[in-house]
């Protein structure tokens, strides 16, 4: 029921906010983020920062640009050819103990979005129930240690079940019936987009079922330009933090700003999207280091990363002593 009136009142109630005004004269510090993917609802604090002049009033002006390819960030970062990007907990932990100088300085989503997905119809109800299933997985290694983790926790050997590569053609594979479930599905996206196709879909969150809890979505620079440039990192993260503030105060307006840079989204699928993600976005930017040095050991113990790395090389708090 919630749920159902924060949806009509996103669609139906849209009004709009004034532009924040920045400081007259001042010169901006022009700055480019790498997105993870392509514009989606998961970006629309960063796109309230960008359109209501959040940015502008820390004295940045920032450029958002899509990557060619979702494995770009990270490598990108770390060779010092982005100065920011948004990643993954995970890509951060696998990066940083393969040597590539990147952390994270602030959060955009606090917990899993990605599931073992499946058709409801496919009579899967428990994990156990994957036996002789084919799975479906988009990332390698990390999916296939996810859910070679979930499958044993459930009693699984590898020799139960059949893991097949579907790049990132999630939707198109379940429906096809050439997979019966799927890694590295979405809850907040890729469930809503079968339901728009009329079909229905259920799924198992990862942390519920033996992975930690992580950060979904990050921010991350590289160590030479957070050590040169902390005062920009840090009034970068002071602008997410106020965006996300203004998104969770004024969700329709928020959504209207995203649409408004991004007119060529699928709208129907990004406002169910937006819904079921708004309660996930960062409560915080101060980083739990538990939640970093616990993911760090499954990383160890399940053979993600084969180097020890200290959970405090991974992370930064930029904001530390100001509160929340």
């Amino acid at each position: 029921m919630i749920r159902t009136r924060l949806i009509l009142l996103i669609a139906c109630s849209i009004i709009s906010m004034g532009n924040l005004v920045g400081v007259q004269g001042a010169k901006l510090q022009q700055i480019t983020l790498l997105l993870d993917w392509f514009p989606n609802a998961d970006h629309v604090p960063i796109y309230v920062a960008q359109d209501k002049g959040i940015f502008t009033k820390h004295g940045l002006e920032v450029e958002l640009v899509p990557p060619t390819d979702p494995a770009d960030p990270i490598k990108l970062v770390a060779a010092g050819k982005f100065p920011l990007a948004v990643s993954y907990q995970p890509s951060v932990t696998i990066a940083r103990a393969a040597g590539l100088p990147i952390k994270s300085i602030g959060v955009l989503v606090d917990h899993p979005l990605n599931t073992i997905s499946f058709l409801k119809k496919s009579g899967i109800e428990v994990p156990s129930d994957l036996r002789g299933k084919k799975i479906g997985y988009t990332v390698a290694p990390l999916d296939l240690i996810l859910f070679e983790t979930i499958a044993q926790k459930a009693g699984l050997t590898k020799d139960d079940y059949e893991l097949i590569s579907i790049g990132f053609n999630i939707s198109p594979s379940l429906l096809s019936g050439s997979v019966d479930a799927v890694i590295g599905a979405f809850w907040n996206y890729e469930i809503n987009e079968l339901l728009l196709e009329g079909v229905e879909a259920n799924y198992f969150p990862l942390e519920e079922h033996g992975v930690p809890d992580y950060y979904e979505l990050v921010f991350i620079t590289n160590d030479k330009y957070l050590l040169e440039n902390r005062k920009i990192v840090k009034e970068f993260v002071l602008a997410i933090k106020e965006a996300i503030k203004m998104t969770k105060k004024h969700p329709y307006e928020a959504l209207t700003s995203y649409f408004t840079i991004n007119p060529n989204v699928r709208k129907d699928l990004d406002l169910l999207a937006f819904t079921a993600t708004l309660p996930m976005f960062a409560k915080s930017q101060q980083q739990s280091q538990r939640k970093w040095e616990k993911f760090t050991t499954f990383g160890s113990n399940n053979k993600l990363i084969t180097k020890k790395i200290e959970a405090t090389n991974l992370f930064d708090n930029v904001l530390a002593g100001e509160g929340n």
